[in-house]
């Protein structure tokens, strides 16, 4: 295969990330450098995963490290899909935060079937008030 390289916490430009996002399939405002800015610069927990230097996967949680951590983003580039990054993304986190708190996240459509199939379980038990935009 070929060598990766995961990053902790290491700051990302927001255009690289966009790239990402954009050809992960996931669903962000990628039009938006500033906001995809924002949104890694206010997050507390995230990783990075690179190849030859380019960003090729990103993962970003908010968690106050002692009982939930909500995962926002996973997104790793297509041509390197069906590999382990993602599961491995999500490894790290678990790691990190500990067997004393949750790990939360929402779901894209599209990605369903993906996340029971690496250890979630579906919740009914949720609520949310959508972005206005």
């Amino acid at each position: 295969m070929y060598t990766i390289e995961y990053r902790h916490n290491f700051p990302l430009a927001a255009a690289d990330v966009a790239a990402v996002f954009d050809s992960s399939g996931i669903r962000r405002p990628t039009g938006d450098l500033a906001r995809i800015e924002r949104m890694f610069a206010n997050a507390n927990l995230t990783f990075s995963v690179w190849h030859n230097e380019k960003l090729v996967g990103v993962c970003r949680a908010l968690t106050d490290f002692s009982y939930c951590c909500y995962l926002s983003d996973l997104a790793v580039d297509m041509a390197y899909q069906k590999h382990g990054i993602g599961r491995e993304l999500i490894a790290r986190v678990q790691d990190t935060i500990g067997d004393e708190v949750a790990l939360i996240l929402l779901s894209a459509p599209e990605a369903m079937e993906y996340y029971p199939r690496i250890g979630f379980e579906k919740v009914e038990n949720g609520f949310i008030i959508k972005r206005a935009r």
